[in-house]
């Protein structure tokens, strides 16, 4: 585990990207809990506890365990002008040896939708992700009827590859995805 390395903090002009401290979580509750319904459709059902301090406590010691262990990098988009959660960047299933590739999740606040904040959010996790995980490739994947979600990728570069038939479990129903990816073309062996 390397316990040397700096957890990141992304500044951009309208939002900053980092991972979760002990003083966020009435932050990210409240994301969470304002937009259950929004995120329903899109997201794993989530049970109760996922929405007290105290899963989030243990939560966010185990993501900062896996950022140290190469295997995840999960963050938080806050807004630079409330300081509060707007949204979520998730790498997931970090993989090194030949592939140096991850999963990308994300979600925003249904109130901020429309206006560029993820797309901004995106592209600084992204530099991230690229320039100091020297990651070669991201995967992300999205419904068929979520457009934002396609817009949003397209915009930051993401090519789409395929199409995966009843990909994941979303909202207790098994749903289609389309497959997209972005590579690094300055990725060079670190």
């Amino acid at each position: 585990m390397k316990q040397n390395r700096e957890l990141p903090v992304l500044h951009g002009d309208r939002v900053s990207v980092r991972m979760g401290e002990y003083e966020d979580i009435p932050s990210i509750i409240k994301f969470y809990t304002d937009n259950k319904v929004h995120l329903a459709p899109f997201e794993p059902k989530r049970s109760p506890k996922f929405y007290s301090e105290y899963f989030w406590q243990n939560e966010l010691i185990n993501r900062k365990n896996d950022f140290l262990a190469d295997n995840s990098l999960k963050m938080f988009v806050f807004s630079n002008s409330t300081s509060e959660v707007i949204g979520v960047i998730n790498f997931n299933q970090i993989i090194k040896g030949a592939f140096f590739a991850t999963y990308l999740g994300y979600s925003l606040d249904e109130n901020m939708q429309g206006k560029g904040y993820m797309s901004e959010s995106l592209q600084l996790a992204i530099d991230y992700v690229f320039n100091y995980l020297k990651l070669h490739r991201i995967m992300a994947n999205y419904m068929p009827t979520n457009q934002k979600s396609a817009g949003v990728l397209k915009g930051l570069g993401f090519t789409v590859e395929g199409y995966a038939r009843d990909y994941l479990l979303i909202n207790g129903r098994w749903e289609d995805h389309i497959l997209t990816s972005l590579t690094n073309q300055q990725w060079e062996m670190s």
